[in-house]
């Protein structure tokens, strides 16, 4: 039997998807209407995602509750928290669920067929059947709730959501960003926040929410994708017998609805919350902002994704270029945001001044009609076209499985016409279209009636207001503690009795026949075998070149890696700053602009980076490689232009252009901010590891909080230190980049190598000569600081880490699964669950250092009682064998990752680097395989080692530091 002879569905449509090797059908359930797509194709990691329009109605966030809550209990799966569970004890390739402006999702991956369908099961019973309607109190932990511990005590809001949009709404781009599109949309669902305002988020009734479940959570408005190797008619009968079959159609009134086009432009101003200590001066974000069409026309959806490269993205770019001359602002962004209804094109300038909002929009208007009067730079969109092709055809998504990229894409067009899911999936033929009419005057029409003539527009301009936080918060206090006093003691008593329910619910535990519910895998399931390695040393002329080969589908991926090891630790900075130069200044041949733009339109792209490599063998002395690494990749007859492109960059550069360097220092201040605002977590745990770690401590001064200090310290007073920053960028250049300092990795087939050999050669002699004398290895001073950084922010990030080595612990295998068991179980109940943090993690590696973490999270010193627990917490591990098994298979689904062939070279390389042989991964392979409740309880003693260091970081608000103050050694402002 086939698919076609199902009678449950109506076949709707077939597509041929050759450039994604797939086959397309397009299906309609009878009976209750459920929407659903196929992508047959012979990709093991298979793809399962549902998904359902959901307009938010107000700012209260009940798309984003709803997302977290269903994931907390269904019918079927009634334990407290199935997708934690999931995380714990499956092979899963990706496991989430995402909220956007007008769909939620929630997707699934897997290679085992077995642990795929177990997460399918899961899922859809979490969908439609969840435990919301029996346990309110899955709403008040996940969405919010007024905590109050004693009737005399402070009453709070809490809640997983609240705290988490506490968290984004503390990022000036995100008020940015939610602003803008709230600007351009007054008259429909997306004027509202769907990931809930935290001003409004206590709004939301318990009714409300679970109305919002019953009115969109059902299959009529439901999107059902499959993708990958699978029966997908077995698979299809399933969801009808289980699921579908139980549900009669309804009318859904979802659509999402057309935004009449504006008669004129808007303007809207905001503000948002800096510290006490922060400039007002060069501190506001102004933006220009057009509505581009809908994303029902394809070509539109590509072509201005070319615009938005060639007028804007690409360094030297015409509109960042005109601004930044015109001194309006010190970092020129900008977006196309093509996953809604109706596209965005935004253009947005950093570190500007309100007083300059006029000339801002003169200058993009100015420099628009300049290039439509006198035409595109055809090399720009001839770029910018081979840039989206090359990354269309190569499907490189990282860690993220294709067909889950593919999936989210789809939506794209299928969300807002249901018979039109393949639109952005046959993108070739528009590739090709676009390329024929780059002389045509083509996309000089578009800037013209969507940029220049188009009214439905929005000025918006984001303002810092010192000391907002504070004072919203102690408004909130106020309003709170005003809550309170007008309450009778009869309903003081209710809300305490209500905290203790909650806590109560929060630390029962499931029932163990409820737990045997969530499906899990075997330990037999997982293979003893570990992932190939694929490294061959060989030579071109006396330089290594260790060879990854791996069918690469034509394409070469190349690194030329040059030792660091030679460079002080005064210039370390610098180093860091050399590093994000390169590519984006003029060469002697090119200006910054024309080089990208070369680059582009002949290979996948360049980058360089700072690497390091820890070697493992000898992790007590803590030795580890740096190196400074040039990465192309291009398809092998381009090989001989990838090399003379690197080259010009690392040997032609003109590092002694005073202008460009004060605007690159510009734009990685800022860059570096919006890095520590959104990944605060890892910025603290990496300085606290600093403290004590040289291989940290290197980190830190190129790409952390050191690296940041001494890019202020410049940029702030740019004209004093040009002299002493260019010569050392000179001399760094110098000492790096030298023939007897290099080595190669490279990843391709076999056929490969010849067109590396021969373009090696042709630019090696180029490179500078050896240095004369020996080189004086670099030393790095390691220093306690245990630091709290200040910001404007209304949530922490809190770190605690040390290296348990140097407190006389061994890395064993089983502290990987140490890593799922806390940050799914210890850290995740009281630091998420109970604390009401958005995210908690934990990590130890090889060369013995540790971190526990917190993400967007209330608290600080409950936090860090909460890490102090966890060696009696481990001292005391109980475990069933199948819980055993199931954190087990959870640390190998960490571990198993599918890899494209980039990913594979990488992998080789970096074991090579680290010393890392096969036996010792076979041994770490099975120690986890292996491991009992003894072997975690033995990790009592790596954790308490860990503590031993006694180091911390912490960055979060002003407020709440100066509270703790007495934790730190030293307390002072990030910005």
């Amino acid at each position: 039997m086939s698919i076609y002879d199902l009678n449950a569905y109506e076949v709707i449509r077939e597509e041929d998807l050759s450039d994604l090797k797939s086959k397309g059908i397009l299906l309609k359930h009878k009976k209750s209407q459920a929407k659903i797509l196929l992508f047959a194709n012979d990709d093991e990691n298979k793809v399962f995602t549902i998904g359902f329009r959901t307009p938010a109605p107000d700012s209260t966030g009940v798309p984003h509750i709803m997302e977290h809550s269903v994931l907390c209990g269904s019918k079927n799966f009634p334990v407290k928290d199935p997708f934690v569970e999931l995380v714990k004890g499956s092979l899963n390739t990706f496991l989430n669920a995402m909220t956007y402006p007008d769909k939620t999702l929630y997707p699934v991956a897997s290679c085992n067929s077995k642990d795929f369908q177990n997460l399918m099961h899961v899922y859809m019973d979490a969908v439609f059947y969840p435990n919301i309607y029996e346990h309110d109190e899955i709403f008040r932990q996940e969405g919010w709730s007024y905590k109050l511990d004693t009737a005399d005590g402070k009453l709070e809001y809490n809640g997983v959501v609240y705290n988490e949009m506490k968290g984004a709404f503390s990022s000036p781009e995100g008020v940015l960003d939610r602003v803008i599109q709230n600007s351009l949309f007054p008259d429909t669902s997306y004027a509202n926040e769907s990931g809930g305002d935290p001003d409004v988020i206590p709004e939301l009734t318990y009714e409300q929410f679970l109305n919002f479940h019953r009115t969109y959570y059902h299959p009529s408005n439901s999107y059902i994708y499959l993708y990958g190797d699978m029966d997908m008619e077995e698979k299809l009968r399933w969801l009808d017998e289980n699921y579908l079959s139980a549900f009669d159609a309804i009318e859904v009134d979802s659509e999402i609805k057309y935004q009449k086009p504006f008669e004129e432009i808007r303007e809207l101003e905001m503000e948002y919350s800096i510290s006490s200590e922060e400039s007002e001066e060069d501190n506001t974000y102004l933006s220009y902002n057009k509505v581009i069409g809908t994303s029902l026309d394809e070509k539109l959806y590509l072509a201005f994704q070319i615009l938005d490269y060639a007028l804007l993205s690409a360094p030297g770019a015409p509109l960042k270029k005109a601004l930044l001359d015109a001194g309006i602002g010190k970092d020129i962004m900008g977006s196309y945001d093509n996953g809604i209804y109706q596209p965005i094109f935004s253009i947005v300038s950093k570190n500007a001044n309100r007083d300059q909002k006029e000339a801002f929009i003169r200058v993009i208007e100015e420099t628009l009609q300049s290039i439509v009067k006198n035409g595109m730079d055809k090399k720009s969109l001839e770029a910018g076209i081979n840039y989206h092709e090359f990354r269309f055809r190569e499907a490189d998504f990282g860690n993220y499985p294709k067909g889950l990229m593919y999936g989210l894409q789809i939506m794209d067009s299928w969300l807002y016409d249901e018979n039109e899911p393949f639109m952005h999936m046959q993108a070739i033929p528009t590739f090709e279209y676009l390329k024929e009419q780059i002389s045509t005057g083509y996309f000089e029409k578009l800037i013209q009636t969507y940029l220049l003539d188009n009214q439905h527009g929005s000025i918006v301009i984001v303002k810092p207001e010192k000391g907002r936080t504070a004072r919203m918060d102690k408004e909130l206090e106020e309003k709170l503690a005003a809550y309170k006093a007008g309450l009778s003691e009869e309903e003081l008593n209710r809300l305490v009795a209500a905290t203790k329910e909650l806590e109560a619910y929060q630390e029962s535990e499931d029932a163990p026949e409820d737990m045997a519910k969530i499906p899990v895998l075997n330990r037999e399931d997982i293979t003893e075998e570990i992932a190939p390695v694929y490294n061959t040393e060989k030579e071109i002329d006396g330089i290594k070149l260790v060879h990854h080969e791996i069918e690469s589908n034509g394409i070469g991926y190349a690194t030329l890696m040059f030792d660091l090891s030679g460079v002080s630790e005064e210039l370390l900075p610098y180093t860091g700053i050399l590093q994000s130069v390169l590519g984006i200044i003029d060469t002697n041949n090119y200006g910054y602009g024309e080089l990208f733009n070369e680059i582009n339109v002949h290979t996948g792209g360049i980058g360089t980076s700072l690497e390091l490599y820890p070697d493992v063998t000898k992790a007590k002395e803590k030795d580890f490689r740096a190196t400074f690494e040039i990465k192309g990749k291009a398809l092998y007859p381009q090989m001989k232009i990838l090399f003379a492109m690197m080259r010009e960059i690392l040997m032609e550069s003109r590092l002694d252009d005073e202008k460009r360097l004060k605007e690159i220092l510009a734009m990685l201040k800022s860059r570096l901010q919006m890095s520590f605002q959104s990944s605060g977590h890892t910025t603290s745990a990496l300085r606290a590891l600093s403290y004590g770690s040289p291989l940290s401590k290197f980190k830190d001064d190129t790409d952390g909080i050191g690296f940041y200090e001494v890019v202020r310290g410049i940029e702030e007073h740019f004209e004093e230190k040009k002299a002493e920053l260019i010569q050392n960028l000179k001399q760094l250049s110098r000492q790096i980049f030298r023939v007897d300092n290099v080595m190669i990795s490279y990843t391709s087939s076999e056929d490969g190598l010849t067109p590396i050999e021969a373009a090696f050669r042709e630019i090696k002699d180029t490179l500078y000569p050896e240095l004369d004398g020996e080189e004086t290895p670099c030393v790095l001073h390691c220093r306690k600081r245990n630091e709290g950084f200040k910001t404007s922010s209304k949530v922490q990030y809190v770190a605690r880490v040390g290296n348990f080595i140097d407190h006389g612990a061994q890395y064993h295998g089983a502290l990987q699964i140490l890593k799922v068991i806390l940050s799914y179980d210890y850290l995740w109940q009281n630091v998420r669950v109970k604390g009401g943090a958005y995210g908690c993690m934990s990590n130890f590696n090889r060369i013995g250092e540790g971190y526990l973490i917190s993400y967007r999270d209330p608290n600080l010193k409950k936090t860090m009682e909460v890490y102090e627990g966890v060696v009696d917490y481990l001292k005391n591990f109980t475990v069933d064998e199948r819980d055993m098994t199931k954190y087990i298979i959870g640390t190998i689904s960490n571990i198993d990752r599918p890899m494209n062939p980039a990913a594979k070279g990488d992998r080789s390389m970096n074991l090579y680097m680290n010393h890392v042989s096969q036996e010792m991964i076979r041994t770490e392979r099975s120690q986890i395989l292996h491991a009992a409740q003894e072997d975690i309880r033995a990790l009592a003693a790596v954790v308490e080692a860990m503590l031993k260091a006694e180091q911390i970081c912490v960055i979060g608000s002003e407020e709440k530091i100066e509270e703790e103050k007495e934790m730190f050694l030293e307390v002072k402002t990030l910005f």
